[in-house]
């Protein structure tokens, strides 16, 4: 998921004028009567209809069929109070279970299904911590559903919602099915948590691009952290994050670049925009980021913007590859359309839809979390070997 700015000030009409086919008379008396044809149409359903149905339900089908008219794949219609979780993460303030979420590569499972969501790792002093879950396990159901083809965002979307409801998680495990019933809680920490590994090295571990990320990442790379300057390198790890706000990525791959562009936006109707580093970042220190086919949207802005800028070693499995950006529109009711508008480029000029970014150093999405995390590390220390002055 990427966003562009705030949400537009503008109220949208739920129905648009549209070709329908019906008598003339059907259709002056729905002009006469000061409504659309939509309008008349919900109305006679409602009162014709052999199960009872209300307006609400039906106001939504339209909506939803309009965004299916469109093929636009992310095009999404929230009610008001799922709006209202969404909005919550992407300011930081949202309520989960505490797990950072990674895929496998396709088929291992016999099944057929191809990815499977793994948990990459558990955040501390979580639910699903407290609980019991592990690194490494396979999700297969949340609640009732099972996940088989589900992609890294719908899960993590299914496992957050409102703090004091609860969520039942099956997990394989060693050949083995384990539940745990998960009490949702406010997330403490934001997204972004800091690690010092040995040799001043430093990993960053960014959960999404919510309110204050670049600048939380900033600080980590700057010095303005407890334990000070990571100067034996940094692991940026971006697998299962599934993206968020654009400024927020701009600024944390501004966070690693002396100046430049960062990633180009294509609106719909609108020329180009070329966003460039908000200020001189950290340059030198040694950087590899780790990614996997949950890293997407606003992860590979930023992976791709280092990619491209010879910046950073990419390590891990190939990235999801999505390329567009969309915005939210408000409805007067408080629900919200949201809608692809516009496209961005790498600093390079790659259009990463589809395509995703193939890692410098390929990990296979097969072998677990901690295997690649053990390559990265490998691969930072032999940069920081070859900078001037070290053995």
């Amino acid at each position: 998921m990427l966003r562009g700015m705030a949400v537009a000030a503008a109220i949208v009409c739920a129905y648009g004028a549209g070709v329908v086919s019906g008598s003339g008379a059907d259709r002056h008396a729905a002009v006469a009567g000061g409504g659309s044809v939509l309008d008349e149409a919900a109305t006679k359903i409602g009162r014709s209809a052999a199960e009872p149905v209300g307006r609400g339900e039906l106001d939504r089908a339209a909506i939803e069929g309009m965004l299916r008219g469109l093929g636009d794949r992310w095009a999404h219609y929230y009610p008001a109070r799922e709006y209202d979780d969404v909005e919550g993460r992407l300011t930081g303030r949202y309520s989960g279970v505490g797990l950072w979420l990674g895929s496998t590569g396709g088929g291992d499972g016999g099944d057929g299904t191809g990815a499977r969501t793994v948990v990459a790792s558990v955040q501390p002093g979580t639910a699903a911590a407290r609980a019991g879950v592990r690194a490494g396990d396979v999700i297969a159901a949340v609640g009732n559903a099972r996940v088989d083809g589900w992609d890294v965002s719908r899960v993590a979307e299914a496992l957050r919602g409102r703090p004091g409801e609860s969520v039942e998680l099956t997990v394989e495990r060693d050949r083995r099915t384990q539940r745990f019933h998960l009490v949702r809680t406010p997330v403490p920490g934001g997204d972004v948590t800091v690690t010092d590994l040995p040799d001043h090295a430093r990993r960053i571990r960014v959960g999404a691009f919510s309110r204050g990320t670049g600048r939380e990442v900033r600080d980590a790379v700057t010095g303005r952290s407890p334990s000070g300057r990571p100067t034996g390198g940094v692991l940026l790890d971006l697998r299962g994050n599934p993206g968020g706000l654009l400024d927020e990525a701009v600024e944390t791959a501004s966070a690693f670049l002396a100046g430049g562009p960062v990633v180009t936006y294509e609106p719909r109707g609108r020329p180009a925009q070329r966003r460039t580093v908000t200020a001189p970042g950290d340059a030198g220190t040694p950087l590899v980021v780790l990614v996997d086919a949950g890293t997407a949207s606003a992860a590979e802005i930023v992976a791709g913007s280092l990619r491209d800028r010879d910046r950073a070693v990419i390590v891990g499995s190939r990235t999801y590859g999505k390329g567009s950006v969309q915005e939210p529109i408000g409805l007067a009711d408080g629900s919200v359309i949201e809608l692809t508008v516009g496209r961005y480029r790498t600093p390079g000029g790659r259009n990463l839809d589809g395509v995703g970014i193939e890692p410098d150093v390929a990990v296979s999405a097969d072998r677990p979390p901690d295997v690649a995390e053990r390559r990265a590390r490998t691969v930072l220390h032999g940069l920081r070997a070859t900078m001037p002055g070290k053995d």
